[in-house]
């Protein structure tokens, strides 16, 4: 472990590098580099604080790059010495992306490479790190989403190294296929797109003037992504966000501008469009999101695109050739994006590998659910447009102990957008105050 230590406003930060095995059943074999943030209040940096280690949504995305004590680390603080998680192969650990993937050989070897950067390995990797920075002592896990379902992994493989749970908009289905996942996935985000239309009812007319454009043109971004109806349609992801009907309506408003040609999508439209839809970032995100579900031995076989067909509103050739309005689609990843996406496109292979594996450890174990010990708590949101209210309540049902708030108040986005009041009213949860 290397460290290095400075400020930001109400807050010390601490760099720090550990190193952990590949394959945790060959702990003598490749290793790999993992970062994580430690944050303390100013005042507070040499004091015997207990442990929080955040887990951020995804999958395939680095912990939340604050500033200062934004969102809610300020109430962690007040309580907790913070470690921000680079889940392995995302943010600042070690990379997993069409630059160096090719390193594990062809698309077959690098599969087999990702089926080691699920929840499983995430909670073996925080179990090594726990024993370094607590000296043994146990942590509070905080999981946003995919950090939720880590979360519920480690009540299932390691509650010994948690002091208490505290999950946010992730409690996942225990034993559904992604087929199911996606089949109580596609009516959600139909709400969701009725009550934009309902909000924005300009926004029927303007969707499908973008619409018919892109599927007559398929412009090229300047980023060098494709932008087809169908990727166009993606950007209802923004849908489950608490602000993301306003974000996508000041997409549109501004898309069309006058050239000498006619009309054409504005460079402000394309240039936001390509930052939106791009997996540069976070291209683990595309090629792991379906695995999160999957169990034993059934293959997920590109389930979110496989069940959109189950539902035709959805199919945006059909509505444009109709008057009823164009349908944006959620949190889905589909064949298509590894065409589109030039950072896909060199993983296209590895994608189809992945849909196609049948080899799937179990992630949750019931019976050790039923006797839990460790202090649990989970906010559902009632209308989140990622995970199910139904699966996430049949989950915490599952769980000894575990005690659900349920509100309408937050999107998915909850914890970030409800700056201290989520995680304030959770920790007061935990410690038996509310």
């Amino acid at each position: 472990m290397s460290a290095a230590s400075y400020r930001q406003a109400g807050v010390v930060l601490t760099d720090r590098r550990f190193f952990v095995p590949l394959d945790h059943e060959a702990p003598d074999g490749e290793r790999i580099e993992l970062y994580a943030r430690e944050a303390v209040a100013p005042g507070r940096a040499h004091d015997d604080l207990p442990w929080l280690v955040y887990l951020q949504g995804g999958p395939g995305f680095g912990a939340h790059r604050f500033s200062g004590t934004q969102a809610w680390l300020g109430r962690a603080l007040q309580d907790h010495r913070v470690l921000l998680l680079d889940q392995r192969g995302t943010g600042a650990s070690t990379p997993a992306n069409r630059q160096t993937l090719p390193l594990r050989g062809d698309a077959e070897a690098q599969a087999r490479y990702l089926t080691r950067f699920r929840a499983d390995s995430i909670v073996r990797d925080c179990e090594l790190i726990r024993h370094e920075v607590t000296g043994g002592a146990p942590w509070t896990v905080l999981g946003q989403s995919f950090g939720g379902f880590c979360a519920v992994h480690y009540l299932s493989a390691a509650p010994e190294g948690m002091a208490a749970a505290v999950i946010t908009g992730g409690l996942p289905t225990l034993d559904g296929h992604a087929d199911d996942v996606y089949r109580a996935a596609y009516p959600r985000v139909e709400r969701k797109v009725r009550e934009h239309y309902a909000r924005y009812p300009m926004d029927v007319e303007r969707a499908r003037e973008i619409g018919a454009h892109i599927a007559e043109h398929e412009p090229v971004l300047p980023n060098g992504y494709r932008l087809t109806l169908e990727a166009f349609q993606s950007l209802g992801i923004w849908l489950g966000a608490g602000d993301g009907s306003d974000r996508l309506h000041y997409l549109l408003e501004d898309a069309f501008v006058r050239t000498p040609a006619g009309r054409d999508l504005s460079d402000s439209f394309q240039e936001q469009v390509a930052g939106a839809l791009s997996f540069a970032a976070a291209p683990l995100y595309a090629l792991l999101h379906e695995a999160i579900y999957a169990q034993g031995g059934r293959a997920t076989d590109w389930s979110a695109e496989r069940v959109r067909a189950e539902f035709p509103r959805f199919d945006g050739v059909r509505s444009l050739e109709g008057d009823g309005p164009l349908y944006f689609t959620g949190e889905t990843i589909h064949p298509w994006q590894f065409d589109c996406d030039p950072a896909l496109r060199p993983l296209r292979d590895t994608a189809h590998a992945l849909a196609a594996r049948t080899e799937w450890t179990p992630l949750y174990d019931p019976s050790r659910l039923a006797a839990n010990e460790v202090p649990a708590v989970a906010a559902v949101y009632h209308d989140d447009m990622y995970v199910d209210t139904g699966h996430a309540l049949r989950t915490a049902g599952t769980i000894r102990g575990l005690r659900p708030w349920v509100t309408n108040e937050f999107e998915h986005d909850g914890l970030r957008a409800g700056g201290p009041r989520v995680l304030d009213r959770l920790l007061g949860m935990v410690h038996g105050e509310i």
